[in-house]
Order: C-alpha cells, then structure tokens, then sequence
C-alpha cells in the first residue's frame, strides 16, 4: 500500500537546471504517475560509434529485466557506456544511414568497442540493411515512452537481512536509490552490476520509504513499499518529463 509521494529538484550547475519555483514541480500523489509540471533538463552529449546485432536480444540480460520477447526495440551497450549498470533502462535514440530507432538499454556487450550498440535484429532492421551486419552510428539519450508510475521490483531471496531493489518503468534514468532509516536520514543503497540496489544487511521488515533520484537530479519519494521476495510493486509517481 502507498501512502504519499513526492517529486522535487536538486539543481547542479554542471548535470542540470530547473526552475527555482519548487512548487511548479510537485506531484499530487494522486496523480496517477503525470508530474504537475516538466522540468528543464540538461542536453544530452552525442555519441559517435558504430551498431551491431545480436539475435539473443529479447529484453533480458546483464541488467535483469525480465525478457519481453513482443519488443524488439531493446539494445546492449559497450562497457564504458553501460557503466556498471548505470545506463540500464535508459533509452537511447540511434541514427543509422537509413533512419531512427529509439531502443531501452537491457544488456551489457563487454566485446564490443566504446559507446557501441549492440542492437536487436529488428531494431536495426530501422537503421540500416541487416546484411551490412555493422554500421556508423550517432546516439543520444532520450527519455523513455512510459505510462503509469515507477515499480520497484523486489529480487528473488530478498529478505529482511537483504535485500537487493531494482526500479523499473522509469521515464529517465535512475542515479540513485535511498531507504528512509529510522531516525529520518536516507541511506542510499550502492549498485550493483546486475541492476539491483543492495543492502546488504537489509533493510528490515518494512515496508519502507524509499528515494530516487534521476539522472538530471529530479527525485521521487515513495513511502508504504511492502517487501517482497521477486515481487514488483508499483509507485505512485513518475519521473517529470523535460521541456
């Protein structure tokens, strides 16, 4: 059961900026995931590199999504661009010599060389013929076509002692994930690189108030998140779209 959320911005000079009324940004928790207001986020820098294929691609992978065979706009990226799982379920807008395609970040691709894209077939079906096998790209960081709130989803062995959380559903990507502690401060659970946020002593009974924050630094506080042993809950907000 949730019982509030809230939605803010922590500028930074050098990720983001956003409006100093703070009040334009809040969220009415029954506000079924939609943000009162979008905020203004930082450019995205643009990648220059080259897309592949892989016909493994069905949603799963190193960042444990659960596989989602109906979608192929799904895509791995190199080590230095997944980042120890930073990049998991960011969405990434790939020009090719033949279109565009927007694809959701599931898995890493260790072998492959800097900001490369390791896409489904039918995703780069979008960009290039399928028989060139490998392409000049350009890519960019877009922000994810979701409906509905953030879902927290709950590893399976979690437990009181430990526990590993992963967000899902997320319009942009997630930074970081803090739990609400019993004298009010915020512990912020380190990442791992198969996507989950880990305490490793646990987090105890719950449920609990958890923090997150995006990666132009707007944040979502939700409270009343039963735990669950590979178990999804859902939130009651969602991320602010840019403007």
């Amino acid at each position: 059961m949730k019982t509030h959320a809230t939605i803010y911005c922590l500028c930074t000079a050098l990720l983001w900026s956003c409006s100093s009324d703070k009040s334009a940004i809040t969220s009415d928790p029954r506000d079924a995931g939609n943000p009162a207001q979008p905020v203004a986020c930082n450019e995205p820098a643009t990648h220059t590199s080259v897309a592949t294929y892989y016909f493994e691609a069905d949603g799963s992978g190193n960042c444990l999504f659960d596989a989602t065979p109906s979608d192929p706009m799904v895509a791995a990226l190199a080590s230095n661009a997944y980042n120890g799982s930073y990049a998991c379920g960011q969405c990434i807008q790939v020009d090719g010599p033949d279109g565009s395609v927007t694809v959701r970040v599931v898995d890493s691709c260790p072998d492959c060389m800097n900001d490369q894209v390791d896409l489904h077939p039918q995703a780069f079906d979008g960009i290039a013929a399928r028989e060139l096998g490998r392409v000049d790209i350009t890519w960019k960081v877009v922000p994810c076509d979701v409906s509905g709130a953030v879902r927290f989803h709950f590893k399976d062995g979690s437990n009181p002692y430990w526990t590993a959380v992963q967000i899902r559903n997320h319009r942009h990507g997630v930074a970081k994930l803090e739990a609400k502690q019993a004298d009010g401060s915020y512990q912020e659970l380190p990442r791992y690189d198969y996507n989950y946020f880990v305490a490793e002593q646990g987090l105890g009974d719950g449920p609990y108030e958890f923090r997150v924050t995006d990666i132009y630094g707007s944040q979502i506080t939700e409270a009343g998140i039963a735990l669950g042993d590979n178990v999804e809950r859902t939130g009651s907000t969602q991320f602010p779209e840019c403007i």
